[in-house]
């Protein structure tokens, strides 16, 4: 049978490396972005016996494939074996070996078998053995950079920390980052919290929490919100600001109350703040513009002032345009460039402050330690024109940019939501981060894209 094999050194000890895989969220650390996988059923760890159903899908495809492990040797390696799935057979075993006494090798080790032998090797061996580079490249370097960003904050210990809208794009990948650090995260849920887990109840629209639950937690996350790529009516325009002012006086207010509160808060806003302000390079100083999103983000973080009172460490991530696979704005584009019908917006010439989604983890993550209060500006170094980012865009995916969506279209489709969110555009530069010592990892935009939807 076939047998695929990836090496590379971790910058921690072999005994990190190897508890990162045992932790909860490592498995939503590695999935590939560009890959939609949902976990179905998941009994135990990665222990003898325990198992992983999970169901992939490829367009209107929909593959599930079971997973067993063993072969466990704590602090060493296990295997997952394919009880059902898409091979005729699928073996990996995953190492974590000794480099030393703080570095270590992760070592991928792959046999299987393609169904419908003889003939599956010469109709899919090639295919299987790109899929295989590309996925194990993408898994080893995202462990090396979330164990060299856990490294550098180890000092601090970890942290129990509740996250609002861990449910959400950016939110599920935080928790899955905090958790496979060793962090524990607390999710804010308007359901009723499930017995046995961490979840903490609340409503903001009714005014309530559940505060008890949030005595003692090291650090909130604050990003709920209502999706603003809609057109605004009243009604819309309420919910997106309630959504974020409401909710954020009645965290900030709670917290401010508590014997034990966190040691900080991050309550996000966005880059909204500066409204329409061209090519003019714009920092944390920079005050805010005009318009409904710039309104509404000036709330949002006055909102979290009785915190900031009762000495809390706010920070306010003022959040751009992130680059996701599964979902966003990147997402949203991918599908009609895919078909060949992309094109610049308007006349091309908005900035878009982007951000690929791992470096706002990373980010979110840094600004838990870092002693900064106030607004950070979450975007890359580099923002880029929508003509820029469009062109990119095509080219990532080998497809013509050829079909323009003309500004008087976008003002009859989307109203003012089209003229704010998708003809505006502002270039925030992100100083405070820069200078409290973070690290971009993804500062160019194709790569960026390429990492995010596997091109």
């Amino acid at each position: 049978m076939p047998v695929f094999r990836r090496r590379s050194a971790l910058p921690v000890p072999a005994a990190e490396g190897f508890a990162r895989h045992a932790r909860p969220g490592a498995f939503e650390r590695l999935a590939p972005p560009w890959q939609t996988i949902r976990i179905v059923e998941r009994t135990g760890g990665i222990t003898d016996g325990s198992e992983l159903v999970m169901e992939m899908r490829l367009g209107p495809f929909r593959q599930r494939w079971v997973a067993r492990h063993g072969g466990y040797v704590e602090g060493r390696e296990f295997t997952d074996e394919q009880v059902s799935g898409p091979f005729a057979a699928w073996r990996h075993t995953h190492r974590v070996l000794p480099d030393g006494d703080t570095a270590s090798i992760l070592e991928d080790t792959i046999t299987y078998a393609l169904p419908l032998a003889p003939l599956g090797p010469f109709l899919g061996g090639a295919a299987v053995e790109r899929m295989l580079d590309r996925l194990f490249q993408f898994r080893h370097a995202r462990t090396r950079d979330d164990l060299a960003r856990h490294a550098a904050v180890a000092a601090h210990g970890p942290r129990r920390i509740a996250v609002t809208g861990a449910s959400g794009l950016v939110g599920r990948q935080l928790a899955a980052f905090l958790t496979a650090g060793g962090h524990t995260v607390l999710p804010l849920v308007r359901r009723a919290p499930r017995r046995g887990t961490d979840e903490i109840g609340w409503d903001p629209a009714a005014g309530r929490i559940d505060a008890a639950r949030l005595e003692g937690v090291d650090a909130v996350v604050h990003l709920s919100g209502e999706p603003v790529a809609a057109r605004w009516t009243s009604a819309r325009k309420a919910a997106i600001r309630a959504s974020r002012v409401d909710s954020t006086a009645l965290l900030a207010t709670t917290l401010a109350r508590l014997a034990r509160p966190p040691r900080v808060l991050l309550s996000a806003s966005a880059i909204g703040f500066y409204g329409d302000r061209g090519h003019t390079p714009l920092d944390e100083t920079n005050p805010s513009g005009s318009g409904f999103l710039a309104e509404v983000c000036r709330a949002w973080e006055t909102a979290a002032a009785p915190a900031v009172d009762a000495g809390i460490r706010v920070v306010h991530p003022r959040i751009g345009v992130v680059l996701a696979g599964q979902g966003g704005a990147l997402a949203t584009m991918a599908l009609p460039f895919q078909l060949g019908l992309g094109g610049v917006v308007g006349d091309g010439h908005q900035m878009m402050s982007w951000i690929a989604l791992d470096d706002l983890v990373g980010l979110l993550h840094h600004l838990l330690f870092a002693e900064v209060h106030g607004p950070v500006n979450a975007t890359a170094p580099d923002p880029a024109t929508n003509a820029t980012f469009v062109g990119t865009l095509g080219t990532v995916l080998h497809r013509p940019t050829l079909l323009p969506l003309p500004a008087a279209a976008v003002r009859l489709m989307f109203g003012d939501m089209g003229e704010e969110v998708l003809l505006s555009g502002a270039r925030v530069l992100p100083r405070v981060a820069e200078a409290s010592g973070f690290r971009f990892l993804h500062t160019d935009l194709a790569q960026a894209m390429r990492d995010e939807l596997g091109a």
